[in-house]
């Protein structure tokens, strides 16, 4: 595929994006300066290759839609109309859900030393998740939300629940009943 070929979606694929409109990454960047993990080359070889805009804007808690609008005129393509993706159920809200009590955290996670070195977490914690306990409730520590992990353990059964306590740490907990 040619670079002018590429349209540019909610569900393009960040690398995918940077491969063919290389100089969209400085635009990138200004937009939600949790991109700026962009320039490690581990993660642009890993992460970049499998996160969507979708799931980039939710890392960047920045609109999908003013995202997607933003690149295309960036590279002469016409806005985007139509509806942006649905945002995963609990992610982000305001109030805990339900299911949430802290009480029921029985493994804790911090992988922000893990993600700055240029890995990625979701191997180790898939395979947590897949010995967790029913009723029992995971805890991640990221520097953002990390969406293309919700997806999948949503995708999975479970319920989750990010809660962003500052600029570089997220906690995301993960439920499945």
């Amino acid at each position: 595929m040619s670079e002018h070929q590429l349209l540019i979606t909610p569900q393009t694929k960040v690398g995918e994006l940077l491969k063919a409109y290389p100089e969209l990454e400085g635009v990138l960047i200004s937009i939600a300066p949790a991109f700026k993990k962009l320039r490690n080359p581990v993660l642009l070889r890993t992460v970049a290759k499998v996160t969507s805009l979708a799931q980039a804007a939710r890392v960047g808690n920045v609109s999908v839609t003013e995202l997607v609008q933003q690149l295309r005129r960036e590279v002469g393509q016409p806005d985007f109309d139509t509806a942006p993706a649905s945002v995963t159920a609990g992610s982000g809200a305001v109030a805990a859900p339900e299911w949430f009590d802290p009480g029921k955290v029985t493994k804790s996670f911090d992988a922000r030393r893990m993600i700055d070195s240029g890995e990625q977490p979701i191997g180790r914690v898939l395979s947590d998740l897949d010995k967790l306990p029913s009723g029992d409730i995971y805890e991640l520590v990221t520097p953002f939300e990390p969406a293309p992990l919700i997806d999948r353990a949503v995708s999975k059964g479970y319920h989750v629940y990010t809660r962003p306590l500052a600029p570089s740490e997220h906690r995301t907990y993960f439920f499945r009943a």
